[in-house]
């Protein structure tokens, strides 16, 4: 069996992913509103709305504080001289493991809340699909994507 990933993603991912999955899961406090909305015209009761705000409550709490240091804890990647090896997930973890053979683009991505916490984003695609390496800090994103670009390069040549 092979060996999990040695490199982290930055600790910095942590309260990134506190405020994007706090952000999102905002969006579920529509349910609770459209409920109240109904009660108020005398369709349904009003109990329904309480238990779906104790839900939306309960389901910000546990994004925002639990799910984002379970990601961080098993987040890895490795480059090595044919391949990128990636480990990831909460309860299902997901080995990839990435020939450089069929990398086809790298690129590097920085949204609002990553640049205010000085993150970037590594995106490796290949015909089928597209991978990510999140929450690098910017100096190690551009060392990878560097990184990859050559190895991917290489292997080109080599075919």
């Amino acid at each position: 069996m092979r060996p999990d990933p040695h490199h982290k993603i930055h600790p910095n991912a942590i309260p990134a992913w506190r405020l994007s999955d706090g952000a999102s899961s905002l969006t579920w406090y529509f349910l609770p509103i459209l409920t109240f909305t109904f009660w108020y015209t005398g369709a349904i009761p009003l109990w329904p709305t309480f238990v779906l705000a104790g839900l939306c409550v309960v389901n910000t709490i546990f994004m925002m504080t639990i799910v984002p240091v379970i990601r961080w804890k098993r987040w890895r990647y490795e480059i090595n001289g044919h391949e990128i090896y990636l480990k990831y997930g909460i309860i299902v973890i997901r080995k990839v493991l990435i020939p450089a053979s069929r990398i086809q683009n790298v690129d590097t991505a920085q949204g609002p809340i990553f640049r205010h916490f000085g993150l970037s984003s590594v995106t490796i695609t290949t015909a089928a699909t597209t991978h990510e390496i999140p929450a690098l800090d910017d100096e190690t994103a551009d060392a990878v994507r560097n990184t990859i670009s050559v190895l991917a390069r290489e292997a080109d040549q080599d075919v």
